[in-house]
């Protein structure tokens, strides 16, 4: 959950044609053990995810370095692949979107709590290098050293941003209801994209480190959490090309004034950008809020 302190800044609407891109159906699944202090809606999130990463291991291949050389697991006296080194950038090819999401039955094996998924969906291998962009989730600080993804209740949330390449940028943040808020382009902005030119630094997030004359037009997150523990999803979009505006809409409550859209209708969204632009590229970062 977050509490948001709004400011708006307005933008002008516009749109350039993207290019298409094959797709291709993969499935997987996944068992996920999780440890006692995970929710079940964590542990789903967390199994379908992984499940997605052994479907794109297995029918694109992996890009192993000597840092990520490490990836079988050994469970009861089995051996097991297990891709949890992976990241999407490791994998030669990249998820586009569910088809069909079908978990077991939750229940515990060995005083802990096991959630079996399989899924299906459309994907993509990935040709080229691809643009290599830096996105860092800061906790508490504004500067590099400051990355976490385990924040507690009342933690201030920043990003660190820089891309190689001139580009756009969109950030949404994704819960466990799932809802979809957008954090950039700020809610003022109705062109559903950020500008970022190459090899400049940008933070987000923070009004102090903008000139006077852009202050009042920066969103702060400052993090809570409703439960004991939540897992939040924060997707860091980037294209060199221009790309078209979700259909999220403003929604007011006593302390929430930020764009959203269900989780659904986010991920057609991107779907819908992603196939047509072969250089969009999507990261996927978890972070944990406790009390």
């Amino acid at each position: 959950m977050l509490y948001k302190i709004l400011l708006v800044l307005l933008s002008v609407e516009m749109f350039s044609p993207l290019f298409a891109q094959k797709t291709e159906k993969v499935c997987g699944e996944y068992t996920y053990r999780a440890p006692e202090n995970i929710s079940v809606e964590q542990a789903k999130l967390t199994a379908l995810e992984r499940a997605k990463l052994e479907a794109l291991a297995e029918k694109f291949g992996t890009n192993l370095s000597q840092d990520n050389a490490t990836f079988v697991t050994n469970e009861s006296g089995q051996s097991n692949m297990r891709f949890l080194s992976l990241s999407a950038s490791e994998v030669r090819g990249e998820w586009i979107e569910d088809i069909k999401v079908e978990y077991e039955n939750p229940y515990f094996e060995q005083n802990m709590l096991t959630v079996k998924v399989s899924v299906c969906g459309k994907a993509r291998k990935i040709t080229g290098a691809g643009i290599d962009f830096s996105a860092k989730i800061l906790c508490n600080g504004t500067e590099a050293k400051y990355e976490n993804d385990n924040f507690k209740h009342g933690d201030d949330l920043f990003l660190l941003f820089q891309s190689p390449v001139d580009g756009y940028l969109a950030v949404y943040l994704v819960d466990e209801t799932p809802t979809a808020f957008r954090m950039l382009p700020y809610a003022g902005d109705a062109s559903g994209r950020v500008p970022v030119k190459g090899g400049k630094e940008y933070l987000f997030f923070s009004s102090k480190h903008v000139a006077p004359s852009e202050a009042h037009s920066v969103t702060e997150y400052t993090m809570t959490c409703g439960k004991q523990t939540e897992q939040n999803f924060i997707y860091t979009v980037f294209s060199p090309n221009e790309f078209t505006k979700a259909n999220d809409i403003l929604s007011e409550g006593e302390i929430i004034l930020v764009p959203e859209l269900p989780f659904d209708e986010f991920q057609k969204w991107l779907t819908k950008n992603r196939t047509k632009d072969k250089d969009m590229k999507v990261e996927i970062k978890s972070i944990t809020i406790t009390k």
